[in-house]
């Protein structure tokens, strides 16, 4: 028969990205005695990645647990990002409610409709922290009814609307009831959390079943599968079978060799767990999100949703540049794949496939942050290797029609640039589909708009809003083909020769457009090594020098001023790169260059097309 675990919470903290999410967990793992008083805390100590703390942003699930008085909670600290939507629809599977944060004064935005929206078919327990009370401009009142309706537009039932709400400072750690309230702690908050999120259901003497929703990768132990015991109890050295609700003719026995629960943020061994408890097992090769771990005796595979589909796809392949192999430690096809090969171990959401060619592979994800995200993390392990521009991937319907992603796009922007992002963004298919002023001088913009005509937008939004506008995108499904989109109105700089660049050679190159590169850099022909201000490529010799007389000296060249070079971020590279482009990427560099380097093949090649 099933029972509650009273001492038992499980709970997810979902929101739009930077509303402030890990800093809460961070409270509630600091006010809960996790950390010994003395002990020095990393801000954001969830965000164990590199990238995660440069960027601030969250990109996979954590799992971490805390107790108050009795009870322990499990909380899963998710992803805000769309790119990342995958992680936060497998993780939801492992709860039995959320706490949904937002932002005080940014309120209802459009990540935070896609997570609730998720939280509410599973008929999750929902509650309601708006956070950032503390800033100057924040109107909590307002965010209150734009929460509600948001509740009321995805029909929630009348049990989840009549969700509890929460007013917290993560950054001060306090959390209070009512607004006039005074803060002292984060309190208010837990005794929340065990009063409206449910306790874990199941029945301790039915067989094993767990679910599970995340995969971590660990060198010394391979992979590690992660989830709630759904019913029964599982224990070390206990015989298991993995099937799946997707694939139903996987039966694969295996033997359970360590278990971990959480605790703070380690993973502690433990010897058995039961119903409702959130597990991590070691010691199974190819255990898959999706798995069910059962007892032999009664195999039956717990349903959940498909992993969401890859929109974008990107070559990576060997590099094969004048400079190859000088920069990089990993710069084989081998190294390549078996890098490719071991990302699939913990991100669902990427395909990796091999093509034709050996030296290059297929990857495809869920937009163009995940693919960069993954680019950056390569390079600084010290792999080489070139990508191609991002395209989308197209399907077809049944009538043979061409279909292609879409997604919608939720712009704020000062008023007085409103018409140049309308202008810009119906150039690249978009459709306005509605326009409200909003608090402070700003306009909400809302489009419909291909994904490829996102690609490469952002740089070239930020320049056209001086940096104070807000773009937010989400995945919208598939929509007819739109037609052609010209994405680069500029040509590039191409370096007509091998060798060092001079200052002579640039300032001659300069007044033909903006230049990438600066004196003493190494550059080879069919190289780019800058923008022009008109729209055909032109090659220019940057290794020239100033031919010697009798009345000059090759020293005079002190008095060229050089214009700063335009430094471009990965992000940006991978924004300007055309079609018939690549981007060489090594741990020290990052170079824009021609598929074809020799000039005359170029240029007949352009000719036959």
């Amino acid at each position: 028969m099933n029972i509650n675990r009273e001492d038992v919470r499980n709970v997810a903290i979902i929101a739009h990205v930077d509303h402030g999410k890990t800093t809460l967990v961070d409270e509630l793992l600091k006010q809960s005695g996790v950390f010994r008083e003395n002990q020095e805390v990393a801000e954001r100590v969830m965000d164990s990645n590199d990238i995660e703390r440069e960027r601030g942003i969250t990109i996979l699930s954590k799992n971490t647990a805390v107790y108050y008085k009795d009870t322990k909670i499990n909380i899963i600290d998710t992803p805000g990002h769309a790119d990342f939507g995958g992680e936060v629809e497998r993780v939801l599977k492992m709860v039995d409610g959320v706490i949904l944060v937002v932002d005080a004064f940014e309120g209802a935005m459009p990540q935070t409709k896609f997570v609730l929206k998720k939280a509410l078919e599973l008929d999750l327990s929902v509650i309601v922290c708006i956070n950032k009370i503390d800033r100057p401009e924040a109107r909590p009142t307002e965010v209150i009814d734009e929460i509600l309706e948001l509740f009321i537009e995805l029909d929630a039932s009348d049990e989840q609307l009549d969700c509890p709400f929460v007013f917290a400072s993560a950054k001060s750690g306090h959390a209070i009831l009512e607004l006039d309230d005074s803060p002292e702690n984060m309190i208010p908050l837990f005794e929340t959390i065990i009063n409206h999120i449910p306790a874990p259901t199941g029945d301790p003497d039915a067989d094993t079943q767990i679910l599970i929703s995340t995969i971590d990768y660990n060198e010394y132990v391979g992979r590690i599968g992660i989830g709630k015991v759904d019913n029964g109890k599982i224990k070390v050295n206990q015989e298991a079978v993995l099937v799946n609700a997707h694939e139903p003719d996987k039966k694969k026995k295996v033997k359970i060799s360590k278990l971990y629960e959480f605790d703070g943020l380690d993973k502690v061994e433990v010897n058995e767990a039961s119903v409702g408890s959130i597990v991590a097992i070691s010691g199974i090769a190819d255990i898959h999100i999706g798995d069910t771990v059962c007892s032999p005796e009664n195999p039956v595979a717990i349903p959940f949703q498909k992993i969401s589909e890859p929109t974008i796809s990107m070559q990576f392949m060997v590099n094969d540049s004048p400079l190859a192999g000088q920069e990089g430690k990993f710069v084989t096809s081998r190294h390549i794949r078996d890098r490719l090969m071991r990302e699939l171990n913990t991100d669902v959401s990427l395909r990796v496939e091999e093509t034709e060619n050996a030296d290059s592979f297929k990857v495809s994800g869920r937009g163009e942050l995940h693919l960069s995200v993954l680019i950056e993390n390569m390079r600084r392990e010290g792999f080489e290797f070139a990508v191609s521009k991002a395209e989308v991937l197209y399907k077809e319907d049944e009538n043979g029609k061409k279909l292609e992603p879409m997604e919608l796009a939720y712009i704020d922007v000062p008023e007085e640039f409103s018409g140049t992002v309308i202008e810009k963004l119906s150039a690249r298919k978009g459709e306005l589909l509605n326009m409200t002023a909003s608090n402070g001088g700003y306009t909400r913009l809302e489009f419909s708009i291909p994904s490829r005509g996102l690609i490469g937008y952002r740089g070239e939004f930020m320049t056209s809003t001086k940096g104070n506008g807000i773009i937010n995108t989400i995945f919208n499904g598939y929509g007819p083909y739109k037609g052609d989109i010209q994405y680069r109105k500029q040509g590039s700089l191409i370096a007509f020769e091998a060798g060092e660049a001079i200052t002579y050679g640039l300032f001659n190159a300069q007044e033909r457009g903006t230049l990438f590169i600066g004196p003493g850099e190494k550059v080879y022909s069919g190289m780019v090594v800058g923008q022009n201000g008109k729209t055909d490529d032109v090659e220019v010799n940057v290794c020239k020098t100033k031919h010697l007389t009798n009345t000059r000296s090759s020293g005079s060249d002190e008095a060229l001023k050089l214009v700063p070079k335009r430094i471009l971020s990965l992000e940006q590279c991978l924004e300007f790169i055309d079609t018939d482009e690549l981007l060489e990427v090594t741990p020290e560099n990052l170079r824009i260059r021609k598929k074809i380097l020799d000039p005359t093949l170029r240029k007949r090649s352009k000719f036959n097309k």
